[in-house]
């Protein structure tokens, strides 16, 4: 390629690119009428033929529409036309547990694993964390280094039983933006927010309990429950308001003893819905009520679109009653397994669970992140990657609306990095996995969500990564296969 073209190219990507800005932003609005050709050719300072590809660029993603001899106006997002995942009955029974039908995440996911690792991978639409470009990769490093600058004898000195003082104060001054109130020494840190529910869990039940679950739910959480001996009771959940407390009382009505329940109430794996405050309310007070245990999980809660942030249930606890669990796995820094927990009136003993099973984390990971948190970077951090992930969620929902069969369902969240698509009648999404997967492709099929076969017409599809022609074109590939298996 020669520099002209090279010239060109990238002029063309620029304005479409800057326009692009413009209308997902909703400066310009549907309907809205583009300059003529000749106005951008004047305005940018390029030839025609630049702008030319500019708006055909932009046509071919759906944000301009061509109209005979009126120019282009801006279009209607494709996914507006999209109909929203099918709603759950909130009266429908709870999934009982069985023990020949429960008993097998485990299985189902080494099948997931191992068919992965089997096939080379050149699209990865399954991962539910951002691209490594998308974390403070140099700041996260500079303040290690400060950190490691102000307090050299980290590496040989003992950590505290809770973590790291200074880090767990940060936490705590971050709680207050979620609604929370606490102190530093009501924060335990654990690796990952993973070890912080196994310990909530193992605080509150036995073998054998059952543990109320929202259906559909994150894998992981269903092999914890496998692993610690519990049964997941799953509870009809909304893609577009979570857990429906209705169905969550009529299974304290119906069924025996439930130890816990747990819930994802902000941006939940994998449908990606946020519980209105007024049920986040609901489901407390229900909780305390029954005197059952509370579990929930916030780690994607910081992804939202908009300004204020989404507050958590236990801004709504007032007896202890709600264990909250939080993780930067998702947020800041994928590869320090730095979660925490504060477990109300199941403190002491998750303490003492914790000094069991694994000890205090390293404090050298807490000081960085602390040293990062002090001063705005974190916010300004999260201004990045939220505009981030909003684009690149746009654009992917698109390109589905553009590119799957009729009859595609999908409900659009208002923050995180996941999709939740819903697949015409007919199809499987262990066909689909199993196929994209001989194609380099890799997406998570909704049978990894449930023990049962409930939700194999659906796929988890990640938008963590910045869209390109590659995800574009395995997109396409899918939406294809979707429309053929």
């Amino acid at each position: 390629m020669d520099i002209e073209t090279t010239t060109d190219t990238l002029l063309y990507a620029r304005m479409a690119a800057h326009y692009r800005r413009a209308i997902q932003s909703g400066v310009l609005p549907p309907g809205q009428r583009m300059p003529s050709l000749r106005s951008l050719v004047r305005q940018h300072g390029v030839s025609l033929s630049t702008v030319l590809q500019a708006c055909r660029t932009l046509e071919d993603e759906g944000l301009l529409e061509a109209r005979a001899r009126s120019g282009y106006f801006v279009q209607r997002p494709r996914r507006a036309h999209l109909q929203p995942v099918s709603e759950p009955d909130p009266r429908a029974a709870a999934l009982v547990p069985d023990p020949a039908a429960f008993a097998g995440i485990h299985d189902r996911v080494s099948d997931f694993v191992t068919k992965c690792e089997r096939y080379p991978v050149r699209t990865n639409l399954a991962l539910a964390f951002g691209a490594p470009e998308a974390y403070p990769q140099e700041a996260l490093k500079n303040a290690a280094l400060r950190a490691l600058r102000r307090h050299p004898e980290v590496l040989v000195t003992p950590v505290p039983p809770l973590g790291d003082p200074g880090f767990r104060a940060a936490l705590a001054r971050r709680a207050l933006v979620a609604g929370m109130s606490l102190t530093a020494d009501e924060i335990l840190v654990t690796h990952g927010c993973t070890e912080a529910i196994n310990l909530a869990l193992r605080a509150v039940s036995r073998p054998g309990d059952m543990i109320a679950v929202e259906s559909p739910t994150y894998f992981g959480l269903l092999q914890v429950i496998e692993s610690l001996g519990l049964r997941a009771l799953e509870i009809p959940t909304s893609p577009s308001r979570g857990l429906s407390v209705e169905a969550l009382e009529l299974a304290f009505q119906s069924h025996g003893r439930i130890a816990g329940v747990v819930v994802v109430p902000n941006f939940q794996n994998p449908l990606g819905c946020v519980m209105p405050d007024e049920e986040k309310a609901r489901l407390v007070a229900l909780c305390e009520t029954h005197g059952v245990a509370l579990i929930e999980d916030d780690i994607y809660g910081a992804l939202s679109d908009d300004d204020p942030p989404l507050r958590v249930c236990k801004a709504w606890d007032r007896r202890g009653n709600v264990i909250h669990c939080g993780s930067f796995h998702k947020t800041l820094a994928p590869g320090m397994r730095i979660g925490w927990v504060t477990g109300g009136r199941w403190q002491d003993r998750i303490r003492m669970l914790k000094h069991a099973q694994s000890r205090p984390n390293d404090a050298l990971a807490q000081m960085a992140i602390g040293e990062f948190m002090a001063g705005h970077a974190f916010d300004r951090h999260l201004v990045r990657l939220r505009r981030q992930l909003k684009a690149q969620r746009e654009r992917t929902a698109e390109t589905i609306a553009a590119r799957f069969p009729a009859g595609t369902r999908l409900s659009m969240p208002s923050g995180g990095m996941l999709l939740w698509v819903e697949m015409p009648e007919g199809c499987s999404s262990r066909r689909v996995f199993e196929a994209a997967l001989h194609e380099g492709i890799r997406v998570a099929p909704g049978l990894l969500f449930s023990n049962s076969e409930r939700f194999d017409r659906f796929l988890r599809i990640s938008c963590g990564y910045p869209y390109s022609p590659r995800i574009e074109a395995a997109l396409t590939r899918l939406g294809e296969i979707v429309a053929t298996v």
